[in-house]
């Protein structure tokens, strides 16, 4: 997992993404999850300087031809590896190649990079958890049908350090 800071400049490009988007189609926080979303795009730009934004129905980030998907949750705490990341049932076709996962404080103070995995991995690994199912013990209900799978299954972020220093052959 990396730690990001989050600067007020990063929060100001996520708020003015997210108002020039407005509220998605099949969006489970009915647009409320938008600031958050981009400013996991923020976190991954900002940690790998040589990705760059794509924002596509398919993929937010690419780095050359390599498309991610960031998907970002708002938490209150530093996440634990048990946590579970989601992907809405509503759209797991899109055709990028990684899913990239994010937290950040819902304060939008700090934010982290908690891994990635390759989209067909993450269909595979994931459990389906259909909407008004509880989340364990905690009382929680899905809004949505999704796809959920434990941080703890995704690859190390820092590796993704390694495809940053990637030169591909341009000749």
């Amino acid at each position: 997992m990396i730690e990001v800071e989050l600067t007020p400049d990063m929060l100001s490009r996520a708020k003015q993404k997210a108002k020039e988007m407005g509220r998605l189609r099949n969006s489970i926080t009915k647009g409320e999850g938008n600031v958050a979303g981009f400013l996991g795009e923020e976190m991954v730009l900002k940690t790998f300087n040589n990705f760059k934004r794509e924002n596509t129905y398919d993929s937010d980030i690419h780095f050359y031809h390599i498309k991610f998907e960031v998907k970002t949750k708002r938490c209150t705490s530093v996440p634990l590896s048990h946590y579970e990341c989601s992907i809405a049932n509503s759209n797991p076709n899109q055709k990028s190649e990684y899913y990239i996962f994010c937290r950040v404080l819902e304060n939008y103070k700090k934010g982290w990079i908690l891994g990635y995995i390759g989209q067909g991995d993450y269909i595979k690994k994931a459990i389906f958890r259909r909407k008004g199912e509880p989340d364990g013990d905690t009382g929680w209900k899905f809004k949505a049908d999704c796809y959920n799978l434990p941080i703890s299954n995704l690859k190390d972020p820092a590796k993704l350090y390694k495809v940053n220093d990637y030169k591909p052959d341009t000749k």
